[in-house]
Protein backbone atom coordinates (compact mmCIF):
# COMPACT_ATOMS: atom_id res chain seq x y z
CA UNK A 1 0.00 0.00 0.00
CA UNK A 2 1.22 3.54 -0.81
CA UNK A 3 3.15 5.19 2.05
CA UNK A 4 0.80 8.19 1.87
CA UNK A 5 -2.18 6.00 2.83
CA UNK A 6 -0.40 5.03 6.05
CA UNK A 7 0.86 8.53 6.90
CA UNK A 8 -2.02 10.78 5.81
CA UNK A 9 -4.65 10.69 8.59
CA UNK A 10 -7.60 11.62 6.32
CA UNK A 11 -6.80 8.98 3.69
CA UNK A 12 -6.25 6.42 6.44
CA UNK A 13 -9.64 7.28 8.01
CA UNK A 14 -11.46 7.05 4.66
CA UNK A 15 -10.05 3.54 4.03
CA UNK A 16 -10.55 2.36 7.64
CA UNK A 17 -14.18 3.56 7.70
CA UNK A 18 -14.90 1.92 4.33
CA UNK A 19 -15.66 5.17 2.51
CA UNK A 20 -13.14 4.29 -0.22
CA UNK A 21 -11.26 1.13 -1.20
CA UNK A 22 -7.48 0.66 -0.96
CA UNK A 23 -7.33 0.84 -4.79
CA UNK A 24 -9.16 4.19 -4.76
CA UNK A 25 -6.80 5.42 -2.04
CA UNK A 26 -3.88 4.51 -4.32
CA UNK A 27 -5.55 6.61 -7.03
CA UNK A 28 -5.84 9.57 -4.61
CA UNK A 29 -2.19 9.18 -3.56
CA UNK A 30 -1.14 9.17 -7.22
CA UNK A 31 -3.18 12.33 -7.95
CA UNK A 32 -1.71 14.01 -4.84
CA UNK A 33 1.86 13.10 -5.85
CA UNK A 34 1.33 14.15 -9.47
CA UNK A 35 -0.35 17.51 -8.91
CA UNK A 36 0.47 18.41 -5.30
CA UNK A 37 -3.27 18.83 -4.54
CA UNK A 38 -4.19 18.28 -0.86
CA UNK A 39 -5.62 14.80 -0.24
CA UNK A 40 -9.03 16.32 0.58
CA UNK A 41 -9.12 18.14 -2.78
CA UNK A 42 -8.01 15.04 -4.69
CA UNK A 43 -10.74 12.88 -3.07
CA UNK A 44 -13.47 15.39 -4.00
CA UNK A 45 -12.09 16.09 -7.51
CA UNK A 46 -11.99 12.38 -8.35
CA UNK A 47 -15.62 12.11 -7.19
CA UNK A 48 -14.88 9.18 -4.86
CA UNK A 49 -16.76 10.64 -1.88
CA UNK A 50 -19.44 13.34 -1.61
CA UNK A 51 -18.49 16.35 0.54
CA UNK A 52 -21.13 15.47 3.17
CA UNK A 53 -19.70 11.96 3.63
CA UNK A 54 -16.20 13.44 3.82
CA UNK A 55 -17.27 15.89 6.55
CA UNK A 56 -18.92 13.07 8.53
CA UNK A 57 -15.69 11.05 8.28
CA UNK A 58 -13.67 14.03 9.57
CA UNK A 59 -16.16 14.61 12.40
CA UNK A 60 -15.98 10.91 13.35
CA UNK A 61 -12.17 10.96 13.35
CA UNK A 62 -12.12 14.08 15.55
CA UNK A 63 -14.81 12.62 17.83
CA UNK A 64 -17.03 15.64 17.34
CA UNK A 65 -20.20 16.89 15.62
CA UNK A 66 -21.01 17.99 12.09
CA UNK A 67 -22.71 21.39 12.38
CA UNK A 68 -24.26 24.17 10.29
CA UNK A 69 -22.64 27.49 11.21
CA UNK A 70 -25.89 29.38 10.57
CA UNK A 71 -27.60 27.25 13.26
CA UNK A 72 -24.87 28.21 15.77
CA UNK A 73 -25.23 31.91 14.74
CA UNK A 74 -21.95 33.19 16.27
CA UNK A 75 -22.18 36.90 17.21
CA UNK A 76 -19.64 39.65 16.40
CA UNK A 77 -17.92 39.36 19.77
CA UNK A 78 -17.38 35.61 19.31
CA UNK A 79 -15.97 36.12 15.79
CA UNK A 80 -13.69 38.93 17.03
CA UNK A 81 -12.14 36.59 19.62
CA UNK A 82 -10.06 34.98 16.84
CA UNK A 83 -7.51 37.14 14.95
CA UNK A 84 -8.30 37.33 11.22
CA UNK A 85 -4.85 36.01 10.27
CA UNK A 86 -5.34 32.91 12.47
CA UNK A 87 -8.78 32.26 10.95
CA UNK A 88 -7.32 32.48 7.44
CA UNK A 89 -4.15 30.52 8.15
CA UNK A 90 -5.90 27.50 9.74
CA UNK A 91 -9.30 27.85 7.98
CA UNK A 92 -11.20 27.90 11.29
CA UNK A 93 -13.93 30.19 12.68
CA UNK A 94 -15.10 30.50 16.31
CA UNK A 95 -18.73 29.51 16.87
CA UNK A 96 -18.81 29.67 20.71
CA UNK A 97 -16.38 31.21 23.21
CA UNK A 98 -16.32 31.52 27.00
CA UNK A 99 -13.61 32.41 29.53
CA UNK A 100 -12.13 28.89 29.57
CA UNK A 101 -12.68 27.45 26.10
CA UNK A 102 -13.36 28.16 22.42
CA UNK A 103 -15.36 26.03 19.96
CA UNK A 104 -13.88 26.32 16.47
CA UNK A 105 -15.45 25.10 13.23
CA UNK A 106 -13.07 23.46 10.72
CA UNK A 107 -13.45 21.57 7.45
CA UNK A 108 -10.14 19.72 7.72
CA UNK A 109 -8.75 16.92 9.86
CA UNK A 110 -6.46 19.15 11.95
CA UNK A 111 -3.51 17.37 13.51
CA UNK A 112 -2.93 17.60 17.30
CA UNK A 113 0.04 20.01 16.87
CA UNK A 114 -2.22 22.55 15.11
CA UNK A 115 -4.85 22.22 17.87
CA UNK A 116 -2.14 22.78 20.50
CA UNK A 117 -0.94 25.88 18.66
CA UNK A 118 -4.48 27.28 18.44
CA UNK A 119 -4.94 26.64 22.17
CA UNK A 120 -1.67 28.46 22.84
CA UNK A 121 -2.43 31.46 20.61
CA UNK A 122 -5.95 31.86 22.09
CA UNK A 123 -4.92 30.87 25.66
CA UNK A 124 -8.06 28.67 25.84
CA UNK A 125 -9.02 25.00 25.67
CA UNK A 126 -10.08 24.15 22.11
CA UNK A 127 -13.08 22.09 21.04
CA UNK A 128 -13.47 21.39 17.32
CA UNK A 129 -16.67 20.97 15.32
CA UNK A 130 -16.92 20.27 11.58
CA UNK A 131 -18.63 22.52 9.01
CA UNK A 132 -18.67 22.80 5.21
CA UNK A 133 -15.71 24.53 3.55
CA UNK A 134 -18.03 26.93 1.70
CA UNK A 135 -19.69 28.02 4.98
CA UNK A 136 -16.33 28.67 6.67
CA UNK A 137 -14.99 30.54 3.63
CA UNK A 138 -18.13 32.71 3.59
CA UNK A 139 -17.78 33.62 7.30
CA UNK A 140 -14.08 34.43 6.87
CA UNK A 141 -14.81 36.62 3.84
CA UNK A 142 -17.76 38.39 5.46
CA UNK A 143 -16.38 38.99 8.96
CA UNK A 144 -12.62 39.24 8.49
CA UNK A 145 -12.44 41.50 5.41
CA UNK A 146 -10.02 40.84 2.58
CA UNK A 147 -6.53 39.45 3.12
CA UNK A 148 -4.68 42.75 2.98
CA UNK A 149 -6.95 44.27 5.63
CA UNK A 150 -6.45 41.32 7.97
CA UNK A 151 -2.67 41.56 7.61
CA UNK A 152 -2.41 45.30 8.27
CA UNK A 153 -4.90 44.99 11.17
CA UNK A 154 -2.93 42.11 12.64
CA UNK A 155 0.32 44.07 12.44
CA UNK A 156 -1.15 47.09 14.19
CA UNK A 157 -2.97 45.05 16.86
CA UNK A 158 0.17 43.02 17.56
CA UNK A 159 2.38 46.11 17.84
CA UNK A 160 1.64 46.78 21.51
CA UNK A 161 1.79 43.08 22.51
CA UNK A 162 5.03 42.65 20.59
CA UNK A 163 6.56 45.75 22.14
CA UNK A 164 5.98 44.08 25.50
CA UNK A 165 7.51 40.77 24.37
CA UNK A 166 10.34 42.62 22.67
CA UNK A 167 11.28 44.67 25.71
CA UNK A 168 11.39 41.43 27.71
CA UNK A 169 14.05 40.15 25.31
CA UNK A 170 15.92 43.36 24.58
CA UNK A 171 16.81 43.73 28.26
CA UNK A 172 18.38 40.25 28.19
CA UNK A 173 19.73 40.22 24.65
CA UNK A 174 23.41 40.70 25.43
CA UNK A 175 26.03 38.05 24.76
CA UNK A 176 25.15 36.39 28.06
CA UNK A 177 21.49 35.82 27.07
CA UNK A 178 20.43 32.51 28.57
CA UNK A 179 18.86 29.83 26.38
CA UNK A 180 15.86 29.71 28.69
CA UNK A 181 15.24 33.45 28.19
CA UNK A 182 15.41 33.04 24.42
CA UNK A 183 13.00 30.09 24.51
CA UNK A 184 10.62 32.10 26.68
CA UNK A 185 10.71 35.05 24.27
CA UNK A 186 10.41 32.80 21.17
CA UNK A 187 7.34 31.16 22.71
CA UNK A 188 5.55 34.41 23.63
CA UNK A 189 2.07 34.35 22.03
CA UNK A 190 2.54 37.59 20.01
CA UNK A 191 5.84 36.31 18.55
CA UNK A 192 4.23 32.98 17.60
CA UNK A 193 1.33 34.80 15.96
CA UNK A 194 3.63 37.22 14.15
CA UNK A 195 5.79 34.43 12.67
CA UNK A 196 2.66 32.52 11.61
CA UNK A 197 1.33 35.67 9.96
CA UNK A 198 4.56 36.22 8.01
CA UNK A 199 4.51 32.60 6.79
CA UNK A 200 0.81 32.80 5.91
CA UNK A 201 1.24 36.01 3.90
CA UNK A 202 4.27 34.60 2.06
CA UNK A 203 2.43 31.40 1.08
CA UNK A 204 -0.65 33.41 0.06
CA UNK A 205 1.52 35.61 -2.18
CA UNK A 206 3.18 32.48 -3.72
CA UNK A 207 6.63 33.46 -2.41
CA UNK A 208 9.52 31.12 -3.20
CA UNK A 209 11.77 32.52 -0.41
CA UNK A 210 11.30 34.50 2.83
CA UNK A 211 14.25 36.60 4.06
CA UNK A 212 14.63 37.77 7.70
CA UNK A 213 17.49 40.27 7.75
CA UNK A 214 18.70 42.14 10.88
CA UNK A 215 20.62 45.37 10.19
CA UNK A 216 22.11 47.92 12.60
CA UNK A 217 18.94 50.04 12.88
CA UNK A 218 16.20 47.89 11.37
CA UNK A 219 14.85 44.38 10.93
CA UNK A 220 13.78 43.69 7.34
CA UNK A 221 11.47 40.94 6.12
CA UNK A 222 11.35 40.39 2.36
CA UNK A 223 9.61 37.87 0.07
CA UNK A 224 10.76 36.69 -3.32
CA UNK A 225 7.76 36.36 -5.64
CA UNK A 226 8.25 35.38 -9.30
CA UNK A 227 11.99 36.08 -8.96
CA UNK A 228 11.64 39.65 -7.57
CA UNK A 229 12.04 40.69 -3.90
CA UNK A 230 9.29 42.65 -2.10
CA UNK A 231 9.61 44.14 1.38
CA UNK A 232 6.83 43.89 3.96
CA UNK A 233 6.17 46.42 6.75
CA UNK A 234 9.24 46.02 9.00
CA UNK A 235 8.65 44.94 12.61
CA UNK A 236 10.50 46.73 15.46
CA UNK A 237 14.27 46.05 15.46
CA UNK A 238 14.26 44.52 18.97
CA UNK A 239 12.01 41.70 17.72
CA UNK A 240 14.76 40.30 15.47
CA UNK A 241 16.09 38.00 18.20
CA UNK A 242 12.77 36.48 19.39
CA UNK A 243 11.42 36.12 15.83
CA UNK A 244 14.57 34.40 14.55
CA UNK A 245 14.70 32.27 17.72
CA UNK A 246 11.08 31.23 17.05
CA UNK A 247 11.99 30.05 13.54
CA UNK A 248 14.97 28.12 14.95
CA UNK A 249 12.80 26.48 17.62
CA UNK A 250 10.21 25.34 15.04
CA UNK A 251 12.91 24.02 12.67
CA UNK A 252 14.70 22.12 15.45
CA UNK A 253 17.90 24.21 15.37
CA UNK A 254 20.12 25.09 18.33
CA UNK A 255 18.94 28.54 19.44
CA UNK A 256 22.01 29.05 21.64
CA UNK A 257 24.37 28.69 18.64
CA UNK A 258 24.62 32.07 16.92
CA UNK A 259 28.20 31.91 15.61
CA UNK A 260 27.92 29.14 12.99
CA UNK A 261 25.63 28.64 9.97
CA UNK A 262 22.82 26.10 10.54
CA UNK A 263 20.31 24.37 8.25
CA UNK A 264 16.93 22.92 9.17
CA UNK A 265 13.48 22.12 7.88
CA UNK A 266 9.91 22.99 8.89
CA UNK A 267 6.83 21.02 7.81
CA UNK A 268 3.58 22.92 8.41
CA UNK A 269 -0.02 23.13 7.24
CA UNK A 270 -1.02 26.58 6.00
CA UNK A 271 -4.61 27.22 4.91
CA UNK A 272 -5.16 23.48 4.60
CA UNK A 273 -2.06 22.95 2.43
CA UNK A 274 1.04 21.02 3.51
CA UNK A 275 4.11 23.23 2.99
CA UNK A 276 7.79 22.37 3.47
CA UNK A 277 10.21 25.16 4.41
CA UNK A 278 13.99 24.76 4.14
CA UNK A 279 15.69 26.97 6.75
CA UNK A 280 19.18 28.47 6.47
CA UNK A 281 20.71 30.58 9.30
CA UNK A 282 23.79 32.70 8.64
CA UNK A 283 25.60 34.68 11.39
CA UNK A 284 26.08 38.36 10.39
CA UNK A 285 27.48 41.45 12.08
CA UNK A 286 24.04 42.44 13.47
CA UNK A 287 22.54 39.03 14.28
CA UNK A 288 21.49 36.00 12.28
CA UNK A 289 20.12 36.34 8.77
CA UNK A 290 17.55 33.61 8.09
CA UNK A 291 16.23 32.53 4.69
CA UNK A 292 13.31 30.13 4.30
CA UNK A 293 12.94 28.39 0.93
CA UNK A 294 9.26 27.55 0.37
CA UNK A 295 8.59 24.13 -1.15
CA UNK A 296 4.86 24.15 -1.85
CA UNK A 297 3.77 21.11 -3.86
CA UNK A 298 0.40 22.75 -4.66
CA UNK A 299 2.23 25.48 -6.60
CA UNK A 300 4.75 23.23 -8.39
CA UNK A 301 3.19 20.53 -10.53
CA UNK A 302 5.62 17.67 -11.20
CA UNK A 303 3.98 16.95 -14.53
CA UNK A 304 5.97 17.20 -17.76
CA UNK A 305 2.94 18.58 -19.63
CA UNK A 306 2.63 21.45 -17.11
CA UNK A 307 6.20 22.75 -17.44
CA UNK A 308 5.47 24.75 -20.60
CA UNK A 309 7.85 23.00 -23.02
CA UNK A 310 6.97 23.77 -26.68
CA UNK A 311 5.26 20.80 -28.34
CA UNK A 312 8.24 19.77 -30.52
CA UNK A 313 10.72 20.04 -27.59
CA UNK A 314 8.37 18.09 -25.30
CA UNK A 315 8.14 15.28 -27.85
CA UNK A 316 11.93 15.13 -28.32
CA UNK A 317 12.56 15.30 -24.54
CA UNK A 318 10.08 12.46 -23.93
CA UNK A 319 11.89 10.33 -26.53
CA UNK A 320 15.28 11.01 -24.94
CA UNK A 321 14.30 10.30 -21.31
CA UNK A 322 12.87 6.94 -22.42
CA UNK A 323 16.28 5.78 -23.76
CA UNK A 324 18.03 2.98 -21.86
CA UNK A 325 21.36 4.77 -21.40
CA UNK A 326 23.14 8.07 -21.95
CA UNK A 327 23.29 11.46 -20.21
CA UNK A 328 20.60 14.17 -20.30
CA UNK A 329 21.71 17.54 -18.87
CA UNK A 330 19.49 20.49 -17.88
CA UNK A 331 21.33 23.80 -17.74
CA UNK A 332 20.60 27.33 -16.54
CA UNK A 333 21.33 29.70 -13.63
CA UNK A 334 20.20 29.13 -10.02
CA UNK A 335 16.42 29.42 -9.71
CA UNK A 336 15.65 28.68 -13.35
CA UNK A 337 13.56 25.57 -12.57
CA UNK A 338 16.15 22.90 -13.50
CA UNK A 339 15.29 20.67 -10.52
CA UNK A 340 11.55 20.88 -11.24
CA UNK A 341 12.17 19.82 -14.85
CA UNK A 342 14.29 16.84 -13.73
CA UNK A 343 11.74 15.81 -11.08
CA UNK A 344 9.01 15.93 -13.72
CA UNK A 345 11.13 13.75 -16.03
CA UNK A 346 11.71 11.25 -13.18
CA UNK A 347 8.00 11.31 -12.36
CA UNK A 348 7.20 10.53 -16.01
CA UNK A 349 9.39 7.39 -16.10
CA UNK A 350 8.78 6.28 -12.49
CA UNK A 351 7.12 2.86 -12.58
CA UNK A 352 7.39 -0.50 -10.83
CA UNK A 353 9.82 -1.88 -13.42
CA UNK A 354 12.36 0.95 -13.09
CA UNK A 355 14.79 1.53 -10.21
CA UNK A 356 15.45 5.27 -9.79
CA UNK A 357 18.11 6.78 -7.53
CA UNK A 358 18.80 10.49 -6.91
CA UNK A 359 21.65 12.32 -5.16
CA UNK A 360 20.54 15.83 -4.21
CA UNK A 361 21.71 18.76 -2.11
CA UNK A 362 19.23 18.90 -0.46
CA UNK A 363 16.25 16.65 -1.33
CA UNK A 364 13.53 19.12 -2.32
CA UNK A 365 10.44 16.96 -2.84
CA UNK A 366 9.75 13.44 -1.59
CA UNK A 367 8.54 11.27 -4.46
CA UNK A 368 7.15 7.79 -3.81
CA UNK A 369 9.04 5.00 -5.55
CA UNK A 370 12.32 6.95 -5.92
CA UNK A 371 15.29 6.37 -3.60
CA UNK A 372 16.54 9.88 -2.72
CA UNK A 373 19.91 10.49 -1.06
CA UNK A 374 20.75 13.87 0.52
CA UNK A 375 24.38 14.94 -0.11
CA UNK A 376 26.30 15.79 3.09
CA UNK A 377 29.81 17.01 2.33
CA UNK A 378 30.59 17.58 6.04
CA UNK A 379 30.64 13.82 6.60
CA UNK A 380 32.26 13.11 3.23
CA UNK A 381 29.12 12.13 1.30
CA UNK A 382 29.87 13.99 -1.95
CA UNK A 383 28.09 13.66 -5.31
CA UNK A 384 30.96 11.50 -6.59
CA UNK A 385 30.89 9.18 -3.59
CA UNK A 386 27.08 8.79 -3.73
CA UNK A 387 27.26 8.12 -7.45
CA UNK A 388 29.91 5.44 -6.98
CA UNK A 389 27.70 3.75 -4.36
CA UNK A 390 24.67 4.01 -6.67
CA UNK A 391 26.32 1.77 -9.25
CA UNK A 392 26.31 -1.06 -6.69
CA UNK A 393 22.54 -0.59 -6.08
CA UNK A 394 21.43 -1.99 -9.47
CA UNK A 395 19.72 1.20 -10.72
CA UNK A 396 18.15 1.85 -14.13
CA UNK A 397 18.06 5.65 -13.88
CA UNK A 398 20.31 7.92 -11.81
CA UNK A 399 19.87 11.63 -11.13
CA UNK A 400 22.87 13.62 -9.87
CA UNK A 401 21.88 17.06 -8.54
CA UNK A 402 24.84 18.76 -10.21
CA UNK A 403 28.05 17.86 -12.05
CA UNK A 404 30.60 20.05 -10.26
CA UNK A 405 33.95 18.37 -10.83
CA UNK A 406 35.88 15.93 -13.01
CA UNK A 407 35.35 12.98 -10.64
CA UNK A 408 31.53 13.32 -10.69
CA UNK A 409 31.55 13.80 -14.48
CA UNK A 410 33.73 10.70 -15.01
CA UNK A 411 31.51 8.48 -12.85
CA UNK A 412 28.36 9.81 -14.59
CA UNK A 413 29.95 8.92 -17.95
CA UNK A 414 31.01 5.51 -16.62
CA UNK A 415 27.42 4.88 -15.43
CA UNK A 416 26.07 5.84 -18.84
CA UNK A 417 28.57 3.56 -20.66
CA UNK A 418 27.54 0.63 -18.44
CA UNK A 419 23.88 0.90 -19.45
CA UNK A 420 22.34 3.51 -17.13
CA UNK A 421 20.37 6.65 -17.98
CA UNK A 422 21.83 9.63 -16.10
CA UNK A 423 20.14 12.99 -15.46
CA UNK A 424 22.05 15.99 -14.13
CA UNK A 425 22.36 19.79 -14.14
CA UNK A 426 25.11 22.26 -15.03
CA UNK A 427 25.35 26.01 -14.42
CA UNK A 428 25.98 27.44 -17.90
CA UNK A 429 24.43 30.28 -19.90
CA UNK A 430 23.09 28.13 -22.73
CA UNK A 431 22.85 24.53 -23.86
CA UNK A 432 25.95 24.62 -26.11
CA UNK A 433 27.99 25.95 -23.17
CA UNK A 434 27.38 22.67 -21.30
CA UNK A 435 29.67 20.82 -23.71
CA UNK A 436 32.46 23.37 -23.28
CA UNK A 437 32.05 23.26 -19.48
CA UNK A 438 32.55 19.48 -19.46
CA UNK A 439 35.67 19.82 -21.66
CA UNK A 440 36.95 22.55 -19.26
CA UNK A 441 36.61 19.99 -16.45
CA UNK A 442 39.11 17.82 -18.42
CA UNK A 443 36.53 15.27 -19.57
CA UNK A 444 37.75 13.63 -22.80
CA UNK A 445 35.72 14.96 -25.80
CA UNK A 446 35.21 11.45 -27.26
CA UNK A 447 33.53 10.39 -23.97
CA UNK A 448 31.18 13.40 -24.08
CA UNK A 449 30.36 12.74 -27.74
CA UNK A 450 29.55 9.08 -27.10
CA UNK A 451 27.41 9.52 -23.94
CA UNK A 452 25.66 12.92 -24.07
CA UNK A 453 22.15 12.55 -25.53
CA UNK A 454 20.83 16.11 -25.16
CA UNK A 455 21.10 19.39 -23.25
CA UNK A 456 18.00 21.38 -22.25
CA UNK A 457 18.74 25.06 -21.56
CA UNK A 458 16.07 26.97 -19.66
CA UNK A 459 15.15 30.25 -17.98
CA UNK A 460 12.06 31.39 -16.08
CA UNK A 461 10.43 34.63 -17.27
CA UNK A 462 7.59 36.39 -15.45
CA UNK A 463 4.18 36.14 -17.11
CA UNK A 464 1.94 39.16 -17.61
CA UNK A 465 -0.90 39.47 -15.06
CA UNK A 466 -4.14 38.47 -16.82
CA UNK A 467 -6.16 41.07 -14.88
CA UNK A 468 -4.21 44.14 -16.06
CA UNK A 469 -2.84 42.94 -19.41
CA UNK A 470 -2.61 45.79 -21.95
CA UNK A 471 -1.64 45.55 -25.63
CA UNK A 472 0.38 48.02 -27.74
CA UNK A 473 2.17 48.16 -31.11
CA UNK A 474 5.98 48.04 -30.65
CA UNK A 475 8.32 50.75 -32.00
CA UNK A 476 10.90 49.84 -34.67
CA UNK A 477 13.87 50.29 -32.28
CA UNK A 478 12.30 47.79 -29.83
CA UNK A 479 11.91 45.26 -32.67
CA UNK A 480 15.57 45.87 -33.65
CA UNK A 481 16.66 45.01 -30.06
CA UNK A 482 14.97 41.63 -30.48
CA UNK A 483 16.43 41.14 -33.97
CA UNK A 484 12.97 41.40 -35.56
CA UNK A 485 11.72 43.50 -38.48
CA UNK A 486 8.39 45.25 -38.98
CA UNK A 487 7.65 42.88 -41.90
CA UNK A 488 8.14 39.75 -39.76
CA UNK A 489 5.82 41.04 -37.01
CA UNK A 490 3.25 42.95 -39.06
CA UNK A 491 0.47 44.37 -36.91
CA UNK A 492 0.73 41.75 -34.14
CA UNK A 493 0.47 43.58 -30.79
CA UNK A 494 2.87 43.13 -27.85
CA UNK A 495 1.59 43.15 -24.24
CA UNK A 496 2.54 44.45 -20.79
CA UNK A 497 0.92 44.51 -17.32
CA UNK A 498 -0.32 47.94 -16.22
CA UNK A 499 -0.28 46.87 -12.52
CA UNK A 500 -3.32 46.04 -10.36
CA UNK A 501 -4.27 44.77 -6.90
CA UNK A 502 -4.12 41.11 -8.03
CA UNK A 503 -0.40 41.37 -8.91
CA UNK A 504 0.60 43.89 -6.20
CA UNK A 505 1.06 46.54 -8.94
CA UNK A 506 3.93 44.50 -10.43
CA UNK A 507 2.23 43.85 -13.81
CA UNK A 508 3.36 40.21 -13.58
CA UNK A 509 1.84 37.17 -11.93
CA UNK A 510 3.48 33.75 -12.14
CA UNK A 511 6.36 32.52 -14.29
CA UNK A 512 6.82 30.22 -17.25
CA UNK A 513 9.86 28.61 -18.85
CA UNK A 514 11.61 29.46 -22.08
CA UNK A 515 13.73 26.65 -23.49
CA UNK A 516 16.34 25.60 -26.03
CA UNK A 517 16.92 21.93 -26.74
CA UNK A 518 20.23 20.77 -28.17
CA UNK A 519 20.12 17.14 -29.33
CA UNK A 520 23.57 15.63 -29.86
CA UNK A 521 23.54 14.32 -33.44
CA UNK A 522 26.45 13.25 -35.69
CA UNK A 523 27.46 16.77 -36.90
CA UNK A 524 27.52 17.98 -33.24
CA UNK A 525 29.55 14.91 -32.19
CA UNK A 526 32.16 15.74 -34.82
CA UNK A 527 32.46 19.30 -33.46
CA UNK A 528 32.79 17.99 -29.87
CA UNK A 529 35.57 15.58 -30.91
CA UNK A 530 37.36 18.48 -32.63
CA UNK A 531 37.10 20.58 -29.39
CA UNK A 532 35.32 23.34 -31.29
CA UNK A 533 34.18 26.42 -29.27
CA UNK A 534 30.67 26.99 -27.88
CA UNK A 535 29.69 29.37 -30.69
CA UNK A 536 30.46 26.77 -33.40
CA UNK A 537 28.37 24.13 -31.58
CA UNK A 538 25.50 26.63 -31.14
CA UNK A 539 25.53 27.61 -34.83
CA UNK A 540 25.55 23.97 -35.95
CA UNK A 541 22.66 23.17 -33.55
CA UNK A 542 20.66 26.09 -35.00
CA UNK A 543 21.35 24.78 -38.51
CA UNK A 544 19.95 21.40 -37.48
CA UNK A 545 16.75 22.90 -36.05
CA UNK A 546 17.44 24.18 -32.50
CA UNK A 547 15.47 27.27 -31.39
CA UNK A 548 17.57 29.49 -29.08
CA UNK A 549 16.37 30.87 -25.74
CA UNK A 550 15.94 34.29 -27.38
CA UNK A 551 13.82 32.82 -30.20
CA UNK A 552 11.65 30.90 -27.71
CA UNK A 553 11.32 34.12 -25.67
CA UNK A 554 10.13 35.97 -28.80
CA UNK A 555 7.52 33.21 -29.31
CA UNK A 556 6.26 33.93 -25.75
CA UNK A 557 6.14 37.70 -26.47
CA UNK A 558 4.12 37.18 -29.68
CA UNK A 559 1.78 34.78 -27.87
CA UNK A 560 1.18 37.48 -25.21
CA UNK A 561 2.66 35.57 -22.27
CA UNK A 562 5.53 37.90 -21.33
CA UNK A 563 7.13 41.28 -22.05
CA UNK A 564 10.08 42.41 -24.16
CA UNK A 565 11.91 43.55 -20.97
CA UNK A 566 11.73 40.06 -19.43
CA UNK A 567 13.08 38.33 -22.55
CA UNK A 568 15.92 40.85 -22.98
CA UNK A 569 16.78 40.50 -19.29
CA UNK A 570 17.09 36.71 -19.33
CA UNK A 571 18.45 35.92 -22.82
Amino acid sequence: MDALIQTDPLLHELVTRGRITAAQAEEVAEEHNRTGKPVRGAVLDLGLVKEEALLETIAGALGTDRILIRDMAPDEETLRSLPASVARMYNVVPVAVDTESATLATWDLLNPEVVDELAFVLSKDIRLVVAAESEIAEVIKEHYGDDSESISDMLSSLESEMEEAGSLVSERAGEAAQVIDLEEAASAAPVVRFVNLVLYQAIRDRASDIHFEPFEDEFKIRYRVDGALYEMAPPPKHLALPVISRIKVVSGLNIAERRLPQDGRIQIQIAGRPVDLRVSCLPTQHGESVVLRVLDRTVVSLDLDAIGLPEDVLEAFRDDIAKPNGIVVVTGPTGSGKTTTLYSALHEINDVETKLLTAEEPVEYDIDGIVQVPINEQVGLTFARALRAFLRQDPDVIMVGEIRDLETAQIAIQASLTGHLVFSTLHTNDSAGAVTRLIDMDVEPFLIASTLIAVLGQRLVRTICADCKTTYLPEDDMLAQLGLTRDSVGQRPFSFGAGCKQCNQAGYRGRRGIFEYLRVNDPIRRLINERRPTIAIREKAKETGMRTLREDGIRCILDGYTTVEEVLRYT
